[in-house]
């Protein structure tokens, strides 16, 4: 039985105007803990995680999974969302994670990724980790500034991992979106039942981009690699998430992570 992963980290949003500071070290430190766990590991950093890269080594992990195997997709970047074209979404959005090229190409949707996992070898184990906003307003979020957490008198910034749909979006696209009113209520997220999905919040909220002792990762990113080392080495997936649960939300990272698969694939022995 053989356990592959592909670990992606995007910072650099060219053409954006909203880059990110954790979403590499997210991947490393990801990338580092799965080689420990046994995993074989593949890497998509920043330019490397265009459109085609990402679909291309989804497409490719996926593809060689054989019954019994374990395939681990981690992705940190900007989520948004965009019109829902097959009437799947009660709220007329798909979700969506955001390539290095999003502004040119545009996003890989939850759609994508349902029909690239829904391909898989019947009893291989798909499991997608998230850490990025899957949707949420038009609003633009200014970053938040946080108490510092390194010595000097320059804070570091918390910025929400969510892309405006209009940053990378044409306008006619925008035009049927209709999202003034958008519905703060659960839609499927990146991946659905095809593969258990690990998220750093619910779909109508924000994951944030956050600095621990001076260094930037994700908060959900780094909330749930420490309680990895609280659980037991058979602990399931659901196990981990109530450790994970224990931490977040909280009153600095208000994002409430999000456990997304049927009861069969929560029992699943975590990282195994």
């Amino acid at each position: 039985m053989a356990k592959r992963a592909l670990c992606i980290g995007i910072n650099n949003y060219p053409g954006t105007g909203s880059d990110l500071a954790g979403c590499v070290n997210d991947a490393k430190d990801w990338a580092a803990l799965l080689k420990a766990k046994g995993f074989q590991v593949t890497t998509l950093l920043d330019s490397k995680s265009t459109l085609k890269g990402m679909r291309d080594a989804i497409e490719g992990i996926v593809s060689s999974a054989k019954s019994g195997d374990t395939i681990i997709v981690q992705y940190s970047g900007h989520g948004s969302y965009i019109p829902d074209v097959d009437g799947d979404e009660p709220d007329g959005t798909d979700e969506c994670l955001c390539p290095y090229d999003v502004d040119r190409n545009g996003p890989l949707s939850d759609d994508e990724l349902f029909d690239i996992y829904d391909s898989r070898v019947r009893g291989s184990k798909i499991i997608m980790i998230s850490d990025s906003c899957h949707s949420g307003s038009v609003t633009k979020f200014a970053p938040i500034v946080t108490p510092p957490t390194m010595a000097g008198r320059s804070a570091p910034q918390r910025k929400v991992r969510f892309l405006p749909p209009e940053v990378f979006l044409s306008s006619r696209d925008m035009a049927k979106l209709g999202t003034a009113r958008r519905a703060l209520h659960r839609s499927s997220t990146p991946g659905r039942y095809a593969s258990l999905l690990l998220a750093g919040c619910q779909d109508y909220e924000y994951s944030y981009d956050a600095y621990f002792n001076g260094r930037p990762n994700g908060a959900f990113s780094f909330v749930a690699l420490r309680a990895l080392k609280k659980v037991p080495s058979t602990a399931t997936y659901r196990d981990w998430f109530k450790k994970i649960r224990a931490v977040l939300p909280s009153q600095q990272y208000p994002q409430t992570p999000n456990l997304f698969g049927s009861t069969r694939q929560r029992k699943w022995r975590a990282l195994a």
